[in-house]
């Protein structure tokens, strides 16, 4: 009776272990993957349908049977109804709304997918996903006019448009240029309207073509070209010969004082190239991505920038440089900014409220503040001695933020002062001239105003 009784405590033993065995093989075999499969599919999808609406699939096991199918509430259609018997892991589906067999006029639909799997899990059925989305044809394009714009626009300078954008499913509203940049606009006085200052950069060589553009969640354009007057404008060109001495010394100098572990194994021309080629890249970069936000200021004024007292110009924005060494041309560079200079240390005040956005070393500009002024308008200060602002700081009219100095790449104490459009270093003057201010972008502004509230 004891040996009986042990023979079956031993096989009760191995049928135990033979299932504990399969139920470990079940779980992690592939062939019982446990994971439904994946649609990628919106929940609310907007579409205009000039193109197919495109879906993908992914399962681990591979797909068994996919459905797709689109209601209006009332009717169906079957848009796509296939069994698979290899093993596609991935699948992708180009749909276009039904011309034949289903008739509606609605503009909301539902679209459906049902998808099951290879896998023997669930008792070899396999897994199964249902999955719906919310259709909403819209083929109606968005309305953009030009309310009001700037008469001309000077090369390195900028223009303002204040204009009309509206749709019922509002996707993007912003300024293309045929440089690549894309100007970011903020509402202005009333729902629909929009305002959006625009720079023409001095570096570009073709004129400026800009356009309103306004596009919706189902793909529809809207586009407005803005009529500017070009105005384009002879900047100075300077060919500089490199002498050793310069070379050795002052770029030596400056070398081991911006990036020594970089520079200290390079020959002199060496030292030059890589401050005026790579380290002016970088900076100008740096100067690129902080001021390329568009904060926005409901009630825009300025007054306009008088940054050092009794600052003499010594340097005009725009200016290119070309410059030779034993008659061979190893470099070139624009100013994109104005040097202005009085007393060594001198104060520097800013003359409109403001966030500061940066207040570090900069490359060749060296100690620099920069400075969010609202609708993309931002204030720079360069080869400061010392900061008396760090970033984060809200500043106020006639604060001194600086002072004057020689940090970076200059060989005298100076203000480097800049203005930056949206990410676009554009020309200081144009900023410091009151009569400017008032023509080319406050009475734009305001006759803008009157026009949306119906005053003229």
């Amino acid at each position: 009776m004891a040996r009986k009784n042990k023979s079956s405590k031993r096989t009760l033993l191995i049928i135990s272990l033979v299932i504990i065995l399969l139920m470990a093989f079940i779980y992690n075999s592939k062939m019982f993957e446990r994971e439904p499969p994946q649609v990628f599919a919106d929940e609310t999808i907007y579409w205009n349908l000039k193109k197919p609406l495109n879906v993908k699939m992914t399962d681990e096991s591979g797909f068994k049977r996919v459905l797709i199918q689109l209601s209006d509430g009332e009717n169906s259609i079957t848009l796509f109804n296939e069994k698979y018997s290899t093993q596609n892991k991935e699948l992708e589906f180009n749909i276009t709304f039904p011309k034949k067999g289903f008739y509606s006029k609605k503009n909301q639909y539902m679209l459906s997918y049902e998808v099951v799997d290879h896998s023997f899990w669930n008792f070899f059925m396999g897994n199964k996903i249902i999955k719906e989305s919310v259709i909403i044809v819209d083929k109606q394009d968005p309305i953009a006019y030009v309310v009001a714009n700037s008469y001309k626009i000077t090369k390195g300078g900028i223009g303002v448009v204040v204009f009309k954008a509206e749709d019922a499913n509002m996707n993007e509203v912003y300024i293309q240029t045929n440089f690549g940049k894309k100007f970011k606009a903020v509402p202005f006085e009333k729902d629909g309207y929009y305002i959006a200052l625009i720079s023409w950069p001095r570096e570009q060589k073709n004129l400026l073509n800009a356009e309103i553009v306004v596009t919706d969640l189902a793909g529809n354009i809207a586009r407005e070209r803005i009529r500017y007057y070009l105005q384009d404008k002879n900047y100075k060109s300077s060919k500089i010969t490199l002498s050793d001495t310069f070379l050795n010394n002052s770029i030596a100098s400056l070398a081991r004082d911006i990036d020594d572990d970089k520079t200290q194994d390079m020959s002199a021309i060496e030292k030059f190239m890589f401050i005026n080629d790579t380290l002016r890249k970088e900076s100008v970069k740096t100067i690129g991505t902080v001021t390329d936000n568009m904060s926005y200021t409901r009630y825009f004024s300025l007054e306009p920038f008088y940054p050092l007292k009794n600052g003499a110009v010594v340097a005009s924005y725009g200016d290119f440089r070309t410059y030779e060494y034993g008659k061979k041309k190893v470099s070139e560079s624009y100013h994109l900014g104005l040097d202005l200079a009085s007393t060594s240390g001198a104060n520097i005040t800013v003359s409109n409220r403001g966030k500061v956005v940066f207040a570090g070393d900069n490359g060749i500009y060296g100690k620099t503040v920069v400075i969010d002024h609202g609708f993309g308008i931002y204030s720079l200060y360069g080869h400061c001695s010392s900061l008396l602002v760090q970033e984060g700081d809200s500043v106020m009219v006639g604060q001194v933020i600086a002072k004057t100095g020689r940090t970076g790449f200059a060989f005298g104490d100076h203000l480097h002062f800049g203005i930056a459009i949206q990410g676009i270093e554009v020309r200081p003057e144009e900023w410091m001239d009151e009569r400017w201010m008032r023509d080319n972008l406050f009475e734009v502004i305001n006759n803008a105003k009157s026009l949306i509230n119906g005053e003229k």
